[in-house]
């Protein structure tokens, strides 16, 4: 199987359109970066550089090194460790005076005062880790000065404890041969910070994250433009409505008998050649409001008359029949300057000018986190948050658009954060999770300076995107990188380690669970999971969601362990009942043997897939074909939820049947979105994965708890709306006879209900509850 330039054709189009169309800048911005790295993938398909779907997609570079990916795994062929110099490494090249090149750079490195330059750095912790490669050299530099120690028979330097082995020269020397044909291109150094800007496990503890840094919400609230439109409003109210009320009161001084502009004495006209000059300092310092340079404009008209009558002496007849209904129609709306009225008005609208703006807050804000950490997060932002007190004594409360953002620098534990609104998904748990994971994983190696590179190199390692890979291919991992080969050595996995990481594992999968019952484990969060697992040398069968554009037909053999494993644990219970499973036919599959050279195939158990999903003509949509045939891989499986809460031992805070109730909470949320969305397929998949997960829940329940949880199905539905209780009666009918003891036919139709799935290629049954409109939607 192959990969076709057409998406990527589709997404190059796509960003030049939004390049030379779209009307915010910035957005026009990110398209062009888009559109340079969309050039990139077409250019090097079309020269046969890049490989799309293989572990080297680039041609010349090994699979540990980095690549740059987009959108739907494609690499663009440079790495992230390449590109021009940073401006770390020009200002180490110019201060040790030596050719501002990488190669020159790995030299220099690894001198005595290279080394040592790196050794100092992982002792004071003053550096960032940004991509993996980065910490290949500080890699070199322990084993190097740690080999040293072990060489002259003393204790480890600098009062570091000693690992016992030390590291092996050979493996040092492997390392640097492995990376020296890549120094004249890639960057093997970190990026030097000052030592305040990065936090440590003592800082807040080993599980306490955030999802970004002081520094980095300053940088956002720097980059925060002012609203271009309560700019303009503040300054027509601060400065142009003040200079027009005296532009017209100048006018109004010339009124004789009705007639404005009817006399000019030279005091009039010198007051009126200074107004015309503070015009135009005005014009050129306050450019927000451009209301005044229209010449249909009251003011415009005014000013242009004083103009004419300080240079000419005298009005045209044009030019005093605009100005008499340019003040006639001023005075009329406002009143006459000076008056009750028009005072009133003036006075309201300076309070309005003279309140702060938005960005103005966010300056505040900005200082009060300026003295702070600026690598950590925050435990409590509420002092950040305050009320603020300007110079007049009036108090503002931080706009909700800044809150928001300092809320994203909240530090707690993902069970904290969640509660707090801070995470908002299950993609987000992943996010944070690396930095988790890495802190514990790094508990493996004794010296102090060495866990630290470690935990880092392993969030950097965790953000490098995944590659689309075809013919069962898997990711890089991490012990596949060559620093990580040297340094493997020197890791302790006793017995007390693997317990902290199943305990790690089972604490951070109970707050997942607890907070987005209903939502699928995406990819990177069961890959923390799966990383966890390893550390503790339990061998679990970890399952990806796979997508159906790329589906090669068949599950590799974790699909079966995981469905084997489901088995044992959901036998005769609700969800085999419900989803029509027969676990001793699943359990007597035999697992295949790992072939040489590749990924172990579960070929019966992907034709039990296909035969269970009861799969259409071929001449019907092969993606639709292929969801459905990976849905019911995620029914067997129950994707990595039985493996959870039997192997890992997870129980969600609140207990199942907490969980079971909130997941159909979330399917009646989804099932009233469907009256609002154009596109209806993806909520009706979700609403399938959070039923699925629901009755699975329900079947961890005792008899007592299973009752009171049917009992409020139908009342929970009834009070989400009337559409919602349409919607979902049928579902819940065929919950009711599954427990009545009938089974669904081969059509998912049972004597009163259906069985909710998400994938159809010949229309979904829901798609029957709207009209020709919505079912046309569906199908396009």
């Amino acid at each position: 199987m192959t990969v076709s330039g057409g998406y990527a054709y589709g997404q190059w189009a796509k960003a030049l359109t939004t390049a030379g169309a779209h009307g915010d800048e910035a957005t026009r911005t990110r398209a062009v970066k888009r559109l340079r790295k969309w050039t990139a993938v077409l250019a090097g398909l079309a020269d046969g550089t890049l490989t799309i779907g293989s572990r080297t997609p680039t041609a010349g570079l090994p699979a540990w090194v980095t690549p740059d990916v987009v959108r739907g795994g494609f690499a663009t062929g440079p790495a992230l460790a390449g590109g021009p110099l940073t401006a770390d490494e020009i200002a180490v090249a110019e201060r040790v005076g030596i050719p501002a090149t990488r190669i020159a750079l790995f030299a220099y490195f690894l001198s005595e005062p290279g080394l040592a330059e790196l050794q100092a750095l992982l002792d004071n912790g003053a550096y960032r880790v940004d991509v993996p490669e980065a910490a290949a050299l500080l890699a070199v530099a322990w084993l190097a000065r740690n080999i040293a120690d072990g060489q002259d028979g003393q204790d480890s330097h600098d009062g570091h404890d000693d690992n016992g082995d030390n590291g092996d020269n050979g493996d040092l020397q492997e390392l640097l041969a492995t990376l020296a044909p890549f120094a004249d291109r890639l960057r093997f150094t970190p990026e030097r910070t000052a030592a305040s800007d990065e936090t440590t496990d003592a800082d807040h503890g080993p599980e306490v994250v955030q999802r970004e840094t002081v520094g980095e919400v300053r940088a956002t609230l720097a980059r925060r433009p002012a609203n271009p439109r309560i700019a303009a409003m503040n300054e027509a109210l601060s400065v142009w409505n003040p200079f027009s009320d005296e532009v017209l009161a100048l006018w109004l001084r010339t009124d004789v008998g009705g007639r404005v502009g009817a006399s000019f004495t030279p005091e009039w006209r010198d007051q009126a050649t200074e107004l015309l000059a503070r015009y135009r300092t005005l014009a050129a310092e306050h450019t927000w409001c451009t209301k005044h340079r229209k010449p249909k404009e009251n003011l415009a008209i005014l000013l242009a008359a004083l103009t004419e009558a300080v240079t000419d002496r005298k009005l045209s007849a044009r030019r005093r029949g605009l100005l008499q209904h340019a003040v006639d129609s001023m005075v009329r709306r406002r009143g006459m300057p000076g008056g009750a009225e028009h005072s009133a008005l003036r006075a309201a609208q300076a309070g309005v000018a003279a309140r702060p703006t938005h960005a103005r807050l966010a300056q505040v804000v900005d200082a009060r986190l300026a003295p702070l950490p600026q690598g950590a997060g925050l435990r409590d932002v509420s002092a950040a948050l305050a009320p603020i007190t300007v110079e007049d004594g009036r108090t503002f409360v931080v706009p909700n658009a800044v809150a928001r953002l300092v809320r994203q620098a909240t530090a707690g534990t993902v069970a904290e954060l969640i509660d707090a609104g801070v995470v908002g998904s299950l993609e987000v748990v992943a996010e944070l999770l690396p930095e988790i994971v890495g802190s514990h994983s790094a508990d493996a190696y004794r010296d102090p300076a060495l866990r630290t590179l470690m935990s880092r190199h392993y969030s950097a390692f965790r953000n490098r995107r995944s590659l689309l890979l075809l013919n069962y291919q898997h990711q890089v991992r991490i012990g596949e990188l060559p620093w990580m080969v040297a340094l493997q050595g020197l890791r302790e996995t006793g017995d007390a380690y693997r317990a902290d990481m199943v305990s790690t594992l089972r604490r951070v999968a109970s707050q997942a669970l607890a907070g987005f019952p209903a939502t699928l484990l995406p990819n990177p969060l069961v890959r923390e999971f799966a990383a966890l697992s390893g550390e503790a040398d339990a061998r679990l069968p970890w399952v990806e969601e796979l997508a159906a554009d790329i589906f090669m037909g068949d599950f590799t053999v974790k699909y079966l362990q995981a469905a084997q494993s489901a088995g044992r644990l959901l036998a005769n219970t609700l969800y085999e009942d419900y989803y029509g499973i027969d676990y001793d036919v699943l359990l007597a599959i035999s697992v295949p043997r790992q072939p040489d050279g590749g990924a172990p195939i579960a070929n019966a158990f992907g034709a039990l897939c296909r035969d269970r999903a009861h799969l259409p003509p071929s001449h019907r949509s092969l993606v639709a074909r292929n969801g459905m045939v990976i849905e019911q891989a995620q029914i067997l499986t129950t994707h990595n939820l039985a493996t959870l809460a039997g192997a890992v031992g997870v129980v969600p805070d609140g207990g199942w049947a907490t969980a079971a109730r909130r997941a159909f909470e979330h399917v009646c949320l989804l099932a009233e979105r469907l009256e609002r969305v154009p596109r209806v397929l993806p909520v009706i998949k979700d609403m399938a994965y959070a039923w699925r997960h629901m009755v699975f829940y329900a079947s961890l329940l005792d008899e007592a708890e299973l009752t009171a949880l049917h009992a409020g199905l139908r009342d929970t539905a009834t009070r989400a709306g009337r559409s919602v209780s349409r919607t979902l009666k049928p579902v819940i009918a065929g919950l009711e006879d599954v427990l009545a003891g009938e089974d669904f036919a081969e059509d998912g139709g049972s004597t009163h209900g259906r069985r909710l799935l998400g994938w159809s290629a010949t229309g979904h049954w829901l798609m029957g509850m709207f009209g020709d409109e919505r079912r046309v939607a569906y199908k396009s």
